[in-house]
């Protein structure tokens, strides 16, 4: 973060600073929301969540050495009184990004996919210079901003990832940190209850070529029809990727090895080269494609990408997350969350692993999918069933359509029965999916089965 006195600070906010507060004392980051997380020259941001108030937590933070606290009310530390901390938070990021002239923002979205890429494109970005992306996925009104206030003067690059609850909240994100190049991924099922359908999915990932100026570029999805129509609702140029032939960046002789990596030449206008991924599943090509697109918007020659997409390793925590203990059983921990697509996605990538293997998969219903989640659920039931798998195992509440396109499946209640379900079946060799909402805490199985504490 730039270094800001407190009085800028409370100007920035629209904040009044208390009798505590030196008005001439400098932030100079980070900017948190955990008080455990502060220290000399930070910022505390008082949130009042559901579990815990910020405001309780004031003291410690300036005891850490907070230089003060974004608070509502006044509390035992010096304080800046906002109205609302959420977006006196966006107004600070907005203000320190436009004193970064020489920052490059970049924004992907879609509905599954985009924390992989972000990541990716992270790692391509950071050949060219400084680059700042959010650590996981850090990507709603809190962690956007959050990740926005970790660059400075320094920072080239600042590679966002974009999520949508409702039709409006990408755009308010892209107002926080105005991109200069817009990455959609895919419109999917993801969170279809919330959004009523996939046709306004597409109209809230839209907002983010929406927001790209005429300078700017949108790099689309040519394989994806919802997302190539958003091409015409940005002034922006644009450039896509995929398998299509007409896309500008492709993936061609795609092969897929043993343990489900994929290999391919990667074709941009600047050349070929070739490419083998170390991320699980045929659907990371996508997300290597995508960033790949974004990278040579961005300067990169191909042999470059080639090379960063080769070397690049899973960063973010459960997603493909392929462990192996010392007696030859695999577990592919994909628990950070799940949607019918990415539901796909995983079986596919656990029939390449588990190929001449014994396979095992734990799941749980999905969730947010409204009128259809009955029917889809089901369909994820029959998907399971006809995997040719050992045993499905299936975790928690609503899981009656899973169980109704997979009569034979096993319901436990939660995720540590599903670890001592699989206890006493899983032998030498075996290969073990574990995926589901995020609500359902699957991560739990996986690394159960992986300590071997599966009672």
């Amino acid at each position: 973060m730039i270094p800001l006195p407190l009085a800028r600070v409370a100007e920035i906010t629209s904040g009044a600073l208390n009798g505590a507060a030196d008005p001439a004392a400098v932030v100079r980051g980070p900017v948190v929301i955990d008080s455990r997380a502060a220290g000399p020259g930070s910022l505390f941001v008082a949130i009042k969540g559901e579990r815990a108030d910020g405001h309780d937590f004031a003291r410690q933070a300036h005891d850490a050495g907070a230089v003060a606290v974004l608070a509502t009310r006044p509390v035992e530390a010096p304080a800046v009184i906002v109205a609302d901390p959420l977006a006196a938070l966006a107004s600070l990021a907005t203000a320190v990004l436009s004193e970064l002239p020489g920052t490059t923002v970049v924004g992907v979205t879609g509905s599954a996919g985009k924390t992989t890429t972000k990541d990716l494109l992270a790692g391509l970005a950071a050949r060219l210079g400084p680059t700042v992306a959010p650590v996981g996925s850090y990507n709603n009104e809190i962690g956007h901003p959050l990740t926005v206030l970790k660059a400075d003067e320094t920072t080239g690059f600042l590679v966002l990832e974009l999520s949508a609850r409702s039709v409006g909240h990408i755009a308010y994100l892209a107002r926080i940190a105005p991109p200069r190049i817009g990455v959609v991924l895919n419109v999917g099922t993801a969170h279809l209850g919330v959004f009523g359908g996939k046709e306004a999915i597409a109209q809230a990932k839209g907002e983010l070529v929406e927001a790209l100026p005429a300078d700017g570029v949108a790099v689309l999805n040519a394989d994806d029809p919802l997302v190539r129509a958003m091409a015409g609702r940005t002034s922006a140029r644009v450039t896509y990727f995929g398998r299509s032939p007409e896309a500008h960046v492709q993936a061609e002789d795609e092969t897929l090895d043993a343990t489900g990596r994929a290999s391919f030449t990667l074709r941009t206008p600047s050349g070929t080269a070739p490419v083998r991924l170390r991320l699980y599943g045929a659907h990371t090509v996508e997300n290597a494609l995508a960033a790949a697109a974004a990278a040579h918007e961005l300067g990169l020659p191909a042999a470059a990408i080639a090379e960063e997409l080769s070397a690049a390793e899973p960063r973010s925590r459960w997603r493909m997350e392929v462990s192996e203990r010392p007696d030859g059983v695999t577990v592919i921990n994909d628990a950070y969350n799940a949607n019918p697509d990415s539901m796909r996605a995983a079986f596919g990538s656990l029939a390449v692993m588990g190929e001449g293997r014994r396979r095992f998969a734990v799941i749980a219903a999905l969730r947010e999918l409204g009128e259809e989640s009955a029917a889809l659920n089901e369909d994820l039931g029959r998907l399971a069933a006809g995997a040719g798998l050992e045993a499905v195992v299936v975790v928690g509440e609503d899981a009656e359509p899973v169980l109704r396109g997979a009569p034979g499946a096993i319901h436990v209640p939660d995720a540590a029965a599903a670890a001592r379900e699989l206890s006493d079946r899983l032998a030498p060799g075996d290969v073990v999916l574990v995926k589901g909402p995020r609500a359902a805490g699957l991560e739990r199985v996986a690394e159960a089965i992986l300590g071997g504490d599966a009672r």
